[in-house]
């Protein structure tokens, strides 16, 4: 019983990790270089129209569950030594804690927060938007990399010890 409970956890965070990397794969690919095309004052506009959006979205349950996930996962890794692929739960758990969830809250959303305040003035906002948009998609891609690793993980525990 308890090896299918955390088979279905595990199953679950993957999905939950690949649709985070895909929606980060998306802002990396493309959606930051479109925004960055419309000029800094209007880039900085659609980005903080974005970020006021999602914070009433599927998303943040998304990404917060997801996180509470493999945080659990990491545990169950190191407080039951005799699970199968413990190693696979722990270092998923793990890169997608910190590479995902703690980037995000330490990198990514205090760059949001300052894009939210830079002034009117277009040539304020334009200086912000260019800092951001390099600083914001480099962070971003590493969200997206540890999002992938975590779904690879996954999926390796999944074929070899369910």
């Amino acid at each position: 019983m308890f090896d299918t409970v955390v088979t279905l956890l595990v199953a679950v965070a993957a999905i939950s990790a690949g649709l985070m990397a895909g929606v980060y794969f998306a802002f990396s690919g493309f959606i930051m270089r479109s925004f960055d095309q419309l000029g800094g004052e209007r880039a900085a506009d659609a980005m903080n129209a974005i970020n006021n959006v999602i914070l009433r979205s599927w998303f943040m349950p998304l990404f917060f569950g997801s996180t509470l996930l493999y945080a659990l996962l990491a545990l169950l890794g190191i407080v039951a030594p005799d699970i199968a692929g413990r190693w696979s739960l722990i270092a998923s758990g793990l890169i997608y804690v910190f590479g995902m969830f703690a980037t995000t809250a330490g990198f990514n959303v205090p760059l949001n927060n300052r894009l939210a305040q830079a002034d009117a003035d277009s040539q304020t906002k334009s200086d912000v938007w260019a800092h951001y948009f390099k600083v914001w998609t480099r962070w971003n891609h590493l969200r997206s990399v540890c999002s992938l690793i975590a779904l690879a993980l996954g999926m390796h525990y999944l074929a070899n010890f369910a």
